[in-house]
């Protein structure tokens, strides 16, 4: 599975910091129980990738309303 196949699976999604000063992102799904842990910088970089995603995201779309016509 690819980042452009799509997929009948659903996961819950939880983020929050831990205890120990570290930044969780917490995935549970059938069958699927992932913890994965952060130091803070690393979130902030997944943050800023997140957000560059979305923003080309947003302009594929944009991009694609425009050819429809």
């Amino acid at each position: 599975m690819g980042i452009n196949s799509e997929s009948d699976i659903s996961a819950n999604l939880q983020i929050g910091p831990t205890t120990e000063g570290m930044v969780r992102i917490y995935v549970a799904g059938e069958g699927v129980d992932l913890p994965l842990d952060f130091d803070p910088e690393e979130a902030e970089e997944i943050a800023e990738e997140l957000r560059g995603a979305a923003q080309a995201a947003r302009k594929m779309a944009e991009g694609a309303k425009g050819k429809k016509r």
